[in-house]
């Protein structure tokens, strides 16, 4: 496995997802790749943006293309790393309250202090269509998740939509709440992420999965919560028919009583739930 090194530089820096974007670094299946990256507003001091011609949207690193990938595939994400730098910013209804890291605890400037749990809000591909497509709303193929679950040592799995993957990531977050009620976590540059990348051809998901310490977490997207639930739940069904060999009533009927929903996000104009079924829930 091979290690990949992608500088923070203004050409491996972008804003919209596009499928018509060049790579900014291509990688064999089984790579890692290791990198720095902006807060959500270009930024890595609190002072200014990072460049002067930031685009709209969050400041990702990428795009990654994976060599041999296909759209149909399943891209694997092994999140082996996410190291925050010592500050951060979270919006209240227009005002800014800032944060500092002061070893696993961050410290408001209000005196309040909440532990660190740091991981990238953003981890995703482009949309097959053409064109520019803004990086707020969370999508299929990953993107703007805000999944709170998605820390160090954990497995992120997403359909490919296109040739190559052209995967992107970014949106350091040092905590956030489930559901993210303000539109912003602990929103703080990274020193340093690593992503494992490797494919699948055995997996067909209808939206992303995840494997976390000791449970599976299944994904819902939508505008209407209720739907973005009805999907998170029947991408767990899904799950629970592969892992454990049980027919779909069952596994509907295991979930009434094993499996927690909770909302990821509120904020991002398509909404996310998670279900949550842990390993030692179901004997």
């Amino acid at each position: 496995m091979a290690v990949h090194e992608l500088p923070l530089e203004r050409a491996t820096l972008h804003g919209p997802f596009s499928s018509e974007r060049a790579p900014a670094l291509t990688v064999d299946p089984g790579d890692a790749v290791a990198f720095p990256c902006l807060n959500a507003g270009w930024r890595w001091d609190p002072e200014a943006n990072w460049c002067e011609d930031a685009e709209q949207g969050h400041a990702l690193r990428g795009p990654v293309e994976v060599r041999g990938t296909r759209a149909g595939q399943t891209l694997v994400v092994r999140i082996d790393e996410v190291t925050p730098r010592q500050w951060g910013v979270t919006w209240g209804d227009g005002e800014a309250f800032s944060w500092r890291l002061e070893g696993d605890t961050w410290h408001s400037s209000r005196g309040n202090t909440v532990r660190s749990e740091p991981f990238l809000g953003v981890i995703g591909m482009p949309p097959p269509e053409p064109g520019m497509h803004s990086t707020s709303p969370p999508r299929r193929w990953g993107g703007n998740l805000d999944c709170k679950l998605l820390i160090a040592g954990t497995t992120l799995y997403l359909p490919i939509p296109v040739e190559g993957a052209l995967l992107s990531a970014g949106d350091g977050h040092g905590m956030q709440g489930d559901g993210e009620v303000s539109g912003t976590a602990i929103e703080c540059p990274l020193e340093r992420a690593v992503l494992t990348l490797d494919v699948r051809d055995d997996l067909d998901l209808r939206m992303p999965v995840a494997r976390i310490d000791g449970a599976w977490v299944a994904m819902g997207l939508d505008e209407d919560l209720d739907l973005a639930a009805e999907y998170a739940t029947e991408t767990m069904l899904d799950l629970m028919e592969r892992e454990l060999g049980v027919d779909r009533k069952y596994a509907l009927a295991l979930a009434s009583v094993a499996v927690d929903l909770h909302v990821t996000q509120v904020v991002n104009g398509v909404k996310g739930v998670h279900a949550v079924l842990r390993d030692d829930s179901i004997r």
